[in-house]
């Protein structure tokens, strides 16, 4: 199995994650779960031309990679990418691997509790965090790769 990182960003492809966290970790591939980035051929087609020359992108619906990934075996150095932390732990209940998880940006609005300053959650994404805590993932929040790791059980109890 050849994903090398796993990310959560409300914002997926931005300049953060194409220069810094792609560079550092030799991506080749970008697989985005999310059901409806992967119904919308427009926004697929916006993620494919913010990423790198020479990356791949796709957009799976989340339990579908569960079912593709358990017959065809991954070649590339790929990144996992999410929106939310149902979303991760849905993957992650679908039988996607997932020893590690960066949570970059999930944005502050009306109905969400801050646990850093670039991670607000609802109380859903608080218990899917949670959940994925028990099953020992390792949730780190990290912008970038120069800012300081914080582990999410310190924050999110």
């Amino acid at each position: 199995m050849t994903i090398v990182f796993s990310r959560i960003d409300d914002r997926l492809i931005h300049g953060q994650v194409v220069t810094t966290w792609v560079n550092m970790h030799k991506i080749e591939q970008i697989i985005v779960l999310n059901d409806k980035v992967a119904g919308d051929k427009t926004q697929k087609s916006i993620l494919t031309m913010a990423a790198p020359q020479g990356i791949s992108v796709k957009a799976f619906p989340v339990e579908k990679f569960g079912e593709i990934i358990k017959t065809n075996k991954i070649t590339r150095r790929t990144m996992l990418l999410f929106t939310t932390s149902e979303d991760a732990l849905r993957a992650y209940e679908a039988g996607v691997p997932i020893p590690s998880l960066n949570v970059g940006g999930m944005r502050f609005q009306e109905g969400r509790e801050k646990l850093t300053k670039s991670v607000a959650v609802t109380p859903s994404e608080k218990e899917a965090f949670k959940k994925l805590l028990e099953n020992s993932v390792e949730v780190t929040i990290q912008m970038v790769p120069n800012d300081e790791k914080i582990k999410l059980e310190e924050v999110i109890l």
